[in-house]
């Protein structure tokens, strides 16, 4: 494994990506892959990834990795509670 990831380094820097990009690659495939394996079950997906499942959907909106931002209570239903 170890060997793998450094030709994959090695890779990288030989095409010149900067950190930021190598990071984007690799948080966007991770994600994809773990959401693919949970059938886009988020919170088995954040489970596995080993961050809290809001980060996960943040990353998700940062990603373009879903069309719509989460849902929020509506106004009126937000008052009522408080």
């Amino acid at each position: 494994m170890k060997q793998s990831f450094d030709r994959l380094v090695d890779d990288l820097l030989d095409k010149g990506f900067f950190l930021e990009q190598a990071v984007e690659i690799l948080e966007r495939t991770l994600i994809t892959r773990t959401l693919e394996r949970t059938g886009g079950n988020r919170s088995a997906a954040s489970k596995l990834l080993g961050i809290h499942r809001n980060t996960l959907q943040r990353k998700m909106l940062d990603f373009t990795l879903e069309r719509k931002p989460p849902r929020k209570a509506p106004a009126a239903a937000r008052r009522a509670v408080s």
